[in-house]
């Protein structure tokens, strides 16, 4: 029975090649050096391994002196040192792990009289130029980057110990050859995204790509597969291995074979390579300007200006070693198209913006507020019916559940959560909720409202009321919205609607709290808009015109204009969900926007008639007995006959008049 210590074991690379080694080798105890936090990672791992039980945690630190180790290590016949950055963008502060971290497993080796196996990499070559054999060290190159150095006088130490040991040189690993995985975006896969909005080309178009070198890829199943191999065969102490592509691979043929995978323009011509040389080594003048926009583009620079390798490795020795095991590099295009599947999959980092093929709502989780009644209830049970998941927030719990039940009697999915908005902890709260059960949000419907309608003068001992209208209206907007951002930037992608109301345009009489409240929220998600854009988060306001609520009951016939369904206000919100204009608007908020460009003073006089012809109604002057009912001036009221004088005259006219100038929708 063999007994190994593994540092870098929960890493990428560490997790295939221990999982490889619980294949090959049946009786291997495999102890694995891990940081306390990580013991739990560990202990994950191992369960979806056959047979590991096998595996144990070692706690330790590879930066610590000692390894940082409480209790003697056990006894082992082998030490496979994986632990370091790999990282072209890393600097100095690396020196720690690759360097001293590697001195300090080579004292524990020494100590149990184990052999040494050390995972280097083919940076070790620095920039030399030409061939470089596995017997090949210190050629006199040079180091372009912190991590090239540190690779290098790690395996200097292990070279110039007493220990037994044995040096494998991966070249640049890539997810498995089988499945496509991968753990996160290095190496080529920042040009990725590059890649998927080349995609969005005609893949007949012909392109032409410059002749810019030779790049060195291998998949992380290859890698584990040779270094387990090699490990296990007696005799090949003392010596070095290049686990690369024996064929160096032009990086026009790494670039056809993903576009190809991609549906991208293929390249059918080659261009010289001297002009694309400005962008791989720009003169310092404008280097500044190239980085910026890579890093606008999610790529370091540094992995440009190493794209392509002067160095050529040879693999004679590696091969004959693994002669007869069956274990060889695949050809790069014949799996090309599985390491861009799984990157669209789960590592493309604009997947959350990707619409189902079936609807684009179709399986989004979509938040919407005061979702108990009203435009909220109306919205969600249409939301729903478009296959999206629905979570609903309301303070009245019963009726929510109400919401909830014929939404999945429908054959909707829908979650409720009783949530005051005003309430900052109960949204922190609700939110961490949500994400817990449901692992995202898409979209954020800011519906919740209180609507006030009482003329300015009863308004003048009652600032209460502009207070709790703002707590709702505005606050309880802004909560939500601040509680999901940082996950939607994360996802960089989501949508956010905002309920307002054409009253902001219009500036309608008697709703001064909830026309301010209304303006702010709109104010807010403008300048918002503006600074979350580039992180695919995005604001829709839409402008309501009067809707038949519960919330308008007590005023509803003092009200100016016919008021339009609950079900035609959810329509404009599924508008706002699938299309995400920046805002929808009606006609009559539109030409009251008009209104205050061009006439002013007409504006303000039509809306004086307006605040004379509709009253107060019984409940703002705070009575209980009727009051008389309002005369028309836009539009009557279902139930009231027809006017008739000066102000039918006027009503029909701003009736054709709204006719004619559209709703904005943006």
């Amino acid at each position: 029975m063999a007994t190994y210590i593994v540092t870098g074991g929960t890493g990428f690379l560490g997790r295939h090649t221990i999982e490889r080694l619980l294949e090959r080798d049946p009786a291997a105890e495999i102890h694995v050096l891990v940081r306390p936090g990580s013991v739990s990672k560990l202990e994950r791992m191992s369960h979806s391994w056959p047979d590991g039980d096998r595996v144990h945690a070692l706690v330790g630190d590879l930066t610590e002196p000692g390894l940082g180790l409480d209790a003697p290590p056990p006894d082992a016949d082998h030490v496979l040192h994986l632990g370091a950055i790999y990282d072209l963008t890393a600097g100095d502060e690396q020196a720690a792990t690759n360097i001293d971290g590697t001195r300090s497993v080579i004292e524990l080796t020494a100590r149990i009289g184990a052999t040494l196996h050390h995972v280097s990499s083919i940076a070790v070559a620095g920039d030399h130029r030409g061939r470089f054999t596995e017997s090949d060290f210190d050629l006199g190159q040079g180091f372009p980057t912190p991590y090239h150095r540190t690779k290098f006088e790690a395996e200097r130490l292990v070279r110039a110990s007493t220990v037994p040991w044995r040096i494998y040189r991966p070249a640049a690993v890539v997810g498995s050859s089988v499945t496509g995985e991968m753990d996160k975006i290095d190496g080529p896969y920042y040009f990725f995204p590059a890649l998927a909005a080349l995609a969005k080309l005609p893949s007949v178009l012909p392109v032409a790509v410059p002749r810019l070198g030779y790049t060195n890829v291998v998949p992380v199943d290859f890698v584990a597969a040779a270094i387990v191999e090699l490990m296990l065969r007696p005799g090949l102490d003392g010596r070095a291995f290049h686990l690369v592509s024996p064929e160096s691979q032009p990086v026009r043929q790494i670039y056809a074979a993903l576009a190809d995978a991609a549906h991208a323009p293929t390249p059918v011509a080659d261009l010289p390579g001297a002009l694309a040389a400005p962008l791989l080594n720009p003169p310092d003048r404008i280097r500044p300007t190239r980085n910026l926009v890579l890093r606008r583009m999610g790529i370091p620079p540094v992995l440009l200006d190493h794209l392509t390798l002067p160095t050529r490795f040879t693999t004679d020795q590696t091969q004959e070693a693994l002669q007869d095991s069956g274990i060889a590099v695949p050809p790069f295009p014949s799996y090309a198209a599985r390491l861009w599947t799984y990157w669209r999959e789960h590592l493309d980092p604009d997947r959350a913006r990707r619409d189902d093929p079936a609807g684009p709502v179709v399986n989004r989780h979509v938040v919407i507020t005061g979702a108990s009644s009203g435009i909220g209830r109306a919205a969600a049970i249409a939301t729903a019916a478009k296959g999206a998941t629905v979570l609903l927030l309301a303070r009245r719990a019963d009726e929510l559940d109400a919401v909830v039940s014929q939404i999945r009697e429908a054959g909707g999915s829908a979650f409720g959560y009783p949530c005051d908005l005003t309430d900052t902890e109960a949204v922190d709260r609700t939110v961490k909720s949500i994400l817990t059960e449901h692992d995202h949000v898409d979209m954020l419907v800011n519906n919740a409202g209180r609507s006030i309608r009482r003329g300015i003068y009863r308004s003048t001992d009652r600032l209460h009321d502009f207070e709790r209208t703002m707590a709702v209206n505005y606050f309880g907007a802004v909560r939500m919205v601040l509680a999901l951002l940082p996950h939607m930037r994360e996802r960089r992608f989501g949508h956010i609607v905002d309920i307002s109301t054409a009253g902001v345009q219009a500036r309608t009489p008697r709703f001064a709290a909830y026309v301010a409240s209304k303006s702010a929220l709109d104010a807010f998600a403008d300048v918002a808009a503006a600074e979350t854009l580039s992180d695919g988060i995005t604001f829709t306001t839409i402008h309501m015109p009067l809707v038949e609520t519960p919330m308008i009951a007590p005023t509803g016939q003092y009200n100016a204009g016919r008021a339009v369904s609950a079900e035609k206000a959810a329509a404009m919100v599924v508008r706002a969900l699938i299309e995400r204009p920046k805002r929808i608007d009606v006609p009559i908020g539109t030409l009251a926007e008009f209104g205050a460009i061009f006439a002013p003073r007409m504006k303000d006089l039509a809306l004086s008639r307006m605040y004379h012809a509709f009253p107060d109604s019984p409940a703002a002057r705070g009575e209980a007995g009727p009051a008389p009912r309002p005369e028309p001036l836009l539009e009557a009221p279902r139930d009231a006959r027809r006017p008739t004088g000066p102000t039918a005259s006027a009503a029909r006219f701003a009736r054709r008049l709204t006719r004619l100038v559209p709703g904005v929708h943006w």
